[in-house]
């Protein structure tokens, strides 16, 4: 289980004399590995094929061996590179074995404002190892860090972004036989009916000849691939449904199940909240708030002032969960105090206000659901669904 850290400042005072500080700069073509030696005065620099671990550890034994013929001896060696495609299984891997290692978030790293600025795989090294020495010396705004995901962590999320995937590829295809048959002007074709298959072969083009052949093919092989995603988003959605079941249930599945009690928030919003976000620990609530991108973003110059809204950096997976659920949380929760707050705020009124209140809505509730899930303290007036109504969302 994750233990919370303060991604905005070390845990461990720097020492210079005694750190070997290294950024990574990846990419599929090579990795350029950097390092600032304690007593070398120049920058070494390496180039290393990909995934080439053993040339990244005798680059470390060689530059504290300068160190070492410097008169400095290395106790600590520090190693970062940008959040990105390669995940966090590098931290984990170089974790394993004695380095300590820090994954940067890369919107956080200052880049100059320039119209044109020069960016090279060498700049962008120098700026990781110059953003980690701010960083390491205490300077809480050089940039923040994510935190390691343990593998099994991260592979419990893969079934929720994958079903995510699944509908939207599902859609496109449902959109691009819709897109082809209204070609011959024909309209109301529903992909997702058991017999689509058989009344697909009945269409008929706006003029009544038979739709032409390379069109009915197309269309064949669409359907074939709609029928293999639907039976995979079937596949999916049983095995989220048992996890919502089962007995003597891990941690992460307790929590989808004591969050799933709750009229209004289904199976899978349970399941997304629970493998997205209450996985991790969060020091307190505004850390929660500002993993999800639900703080606010004031700009105030001089005699200028104005809000710009949430931040909108975080998890927006699940913002956008949490933010339907409120919309429902109203509808099915009535008599809870968070639904009764936004009534008084709201007054009735329509359009912009509610929308903008129902951000701040959405805020309240991950946090009083955070807290549900953690220390068992259950929302006042809040009415708990059955057994048998617990399902997928309403």
């Amino acid at each position: 289980m994750q233990q919370p850290i303060e991604t905005h400042s070390a845990e461990t005072v720097f020492d210079h004399d005694s750190t070997l500080v290294v950024a990574l700069e990846l990419s599929g073509k090579s990795w350029e590995v950097g390092a600032i030696a304690p007593g070398v005065a120049r920058r070494p620099r390496r180039k290393l094929e990909p995934l080439d671990m053993a040339g990244l550890f005798k680059a470390l034994e060689g530059w504290k061996a300068e160190a070492s013929s410097a008169g400095r001896v290395v106790r600590r060696v520090v190693l970062t590179y940008e959040a990105g495609r390669d995940g966090f299984w590098i931290a984990r891997y170089l974790r394993d074995r004695d380095i300590e290692v820090h994954v940067m978030h890369p919107v956080s790293i200052p880049v100059p404002r320039r119209a044109r600025r020069a960016k090279t795989d060498r700049i962008d090294l120098n700026m990781l190892l110059r953003t980690l020495l701010a960083w390491l010396r205490g300077e809480p705004d050089a940039c923040s860090m994510s935190q390691i995901i343990e593998r099994d962590e991260e592979d419990q999320r893969r079934p929720v972004r994958e079903r995510e995937r699944l509908i939207s590829e599902r859609i496109g295809v449902e959109n691009r036989i819709e897109n082809l048959l209204c070609l011959h002007g024909i309209y109301g074709f529903k992909p997702r009916l058991k017999k689509a298959l058989e009344q697909l072969e009945t269409l008929r083009c706006f003029d009544g000849s038979p739709l032409p052949v390379n069109a009915m093919k197309e269309i064949r092989r669409l359907m074939a691939r709609h029928k293999l995603m639907s039976e995979q988003l079937r596949e999916l959605e049983a095995e989220r449904d048992q996890v919502a079941t089962m007995e003597a249930p891990d941690p992460a599945a307790q929590k989808i199940q004591l969050l799933a009690q709750f009229v209004g928030l289904g199976v899978e919003t349970a399941t997304v909240l629970a493998r997205e976000l209450f996985y991790r620990k969060f020091k307190d609530r505004r850390a929660l708030a500002s993993f999800v991108g639900l703080t606010g973003t004031p700009f105030r110059s001089g005699g200028v002032q104005r809000e710009q809204g949430i931040s909108k950096t975080g998890n927006a997976r699940v913002r956008r969960t949490i933010v339907q659920l409120a919309w429902r949380w109203l509808r099915f929760q009535p008599g809870n105090e968070l639904s009764r707050w936004f009534a008084q705020r709201t007054m009735g009124a329509k359009g912009r206000i509610r929308k903008v209140m129902i951000i701040a809505l959405s805020r309240k509730l991950l946090i009083t659901l955070w807290r549900y899930v953690e220390t068992g303290l259950s929302p006042a007036n809040v009415r708990f669904a059955t057994a048998a109504a617990q399902g997928a969302d309403m």
